[in-house]
């Protein structure tokens, strides 16, 4: 199957922060993709920025290195390198500094009428005051878009700073929180599961599910990023966003249309009818952990003290908690998230678990009988697989077996899955903001994840250890076991 592409107009994209790590290893083998597939027209520039000097030419040997190293070599034709290099432009400047802006300034001006998008691939200190020297130099246009990246703030009163100083130079319908994980093929296509089949949408309620699982796993550990991870941790680094995002797509209404904000309309009211976590519950519905040395993929790795170079620290490298939302449709429904790094294998997927059947006609040599399970996975094998109970083939009566009916999008589809900011990049310039946050929508986050932390920080308890390459602490296990319930695991995954 070819996959339909549709022109986006001519723009001027703008990279702050071009010569960091997300733009090596996101933005520039993504654009490269976009171009490569005939999506960005001729005449469209891409226009890096930093306070780092550079030439066009040592831009474009920059940009030449970083897609030898993150994109296919079977996907680098040397005549679309070169379309592709030949975009590219470079700016110097400096976010505290005057120098260099005017320098832009001059780069746009001859395509002042373009769409022109700002990427902020910086972080977020710099936020505001880039967009300050972006008006300050008259560089903010009708069609002008920004992007931010996040963290977006730290607590709630921070992300509100955030907000109002971004706010003061771009209006809402200009501004783009971007989240990788609402670009990904899978989260598109829960959507489709449920509100483009007859299937699923009757059955999706308190009535018919159980719970609901959310798992963001990864194998990695803090990777030289500990001094930023330390001020951060993993409930605001996943939680906080990709997660109740995750969660919001799962649990909301069906909106009225496709259109941004009639589906941000809907994922703002499941975020505010999750029901809050006070201090008192803190203990019993969350857990936090923090991996020690042990082994990932097969060798000896760290722990997360010896890699912060510190003896102690109340960061958490692992959060499981337990989430509720207090609507008609989801009441008594526990919604299960767990983060971690360190764990042994990186994995997303949201499971829906229906309730057991009410009664069984079969007698006990058929064999026990599993609930059914809707399990969504966005990486690193992007599909969906529903577990049905069926009759194992052949003769000697009734014998039943729990088996999958598996889709991977690679598999039925035949194509090279697009990469989140390949989607997310296009939709900028298209602009269409369904994918991206909306400020009430990070605000009414926050509003939810604030007493958790202002609870763990009052308390004197440091996380639960787990070995790295385990499934977190025990804690976890009993968080859910509590419960009747246990943490999905797909024998399948690596």
């Amino acid at each position: 199957m070819t996959p339909r592409i549709i022109p986006v107009e001519l723009f001027d994209l703008v990279v702050f922060g071009a010569t960091g790590d997300l733009s090596q290893r996101k933005l520039l083998p993504a654009l490269f993709h976009r171009d490569l597939a005939g999506q960005i027209p001729p005449g469209s520039r891409i226009i890096g920025c930093s306070r780092r000097a550079m030439t066009n030419e040592e831009f474009a040997a920059f940009a030449r290195k970083a897609l030898e190293d993150h994109v296919a070599a079977a996907d680098r034709p040397p005549e679309m390198m070169t379309r592709f290099l030949d975009r590219l432009h470079y700016v110097t400047a400096d976010a505290a500094q005057d120098a260099g802006w005017a320098d832009l300034g001059q780069v746009l001006k001859p395509e002042a009428g373009r769409i022109r998008v700002f990427y902020l691939a910086v972080g977020p200190d710099l936020f505001g005051p880039i967009c300050d020297k972006l008006a300050a130099h008259h560089l903010v246009t009708a069609r002008t878009r920004v992007v931010i990246e996040k963290p977006l703030g730290k607590s709630g009163t921070s992300a509100h700073a955030l907000n109002e100083s971004i706010g003061k130079v771009f209006k809402e319908p200009q501004i783009y929180r971007i989240d990788h994980y609402l670009g990904k093929e899978t989260v598109q296509n829960l959507m489709a599961l449920r509100f483009a089949n007859a299937l699923f949408e009757p059955v999706w309620n308190s009535g018919h599910v159980d719970h609901v699982q959310i798992t963001v796993a990864e194998t990695l550990g803090v990777e030289g990023r500990a001094g930023y991870y330390d001020t951060a941790g993993a409930l605001r680094d996943m939680v906080q966003n990709h997660m109740l995002q995750l969660l919001c797509l799962v649990a909301m209404e069906p909106p009225t249309s496709t259109q941004a904000d009639a589906l941000r309309d809907e994922k703002l009211k499941v975020l505010k009818a999750l029901k809050p976590i006070t201090a008192e519950a803190v203990p019993t519905v969350t857990v936090r952990g923090q991996y020690r040395a042990g082994a990932a993929n097969g060798e000896a790795v760290k722990g997360y003290l010896e890699e912060l170079g510190s003896n102690t620290s109340k960061t958490e490298t692992f959060v499981a908690l337990k989430a509720e939302i207090a609507n008609w449709r989801w009441a008594g429904v526990p919604f299960y998230l767990r983060t971690g790094k360190r764990l042994p294998a990186r994995v997303s997927e949201i499971v829906v678990t229906f309730k057991p059947i009410p009664h069984s006609v079969f007698d006990g040599q058929a064999g026990p009988i599993a609930p059914n399970r809707l399990v969504i996975r966005l990486q690193p094998d992007e599909g969906v697989k529903l577990w049905l109970m069926i009759k194992d083939p052949g003769p000697g009566g009734m014998r039943l077996s729990n088996v999958p009916l598996d889709m991977s999008f690679a598999d039925a589809f035949n194509v090279r899955n697009p990469d989140a900011y390949e989607r997310l990049l296009m939709d900028v310039v298209r602009g269409n903001q369904a994918l991206f946050m909306r400020r009430d929508e990070v605000e009414a986050a926050w509003s939810w994840i604030d007493p958790v932390l202002e609870a763990w920080s009052a308390s004197s308890e440091l996380p639960k250890q787990y070995t790295a390459g385990t499934w977190g602490p025990s804690s976890a296990v009993a968080l859910i076991e509590r419960d009747g319930r246990t943490w999905y695991e797909d024998q399948d995954i690596d």
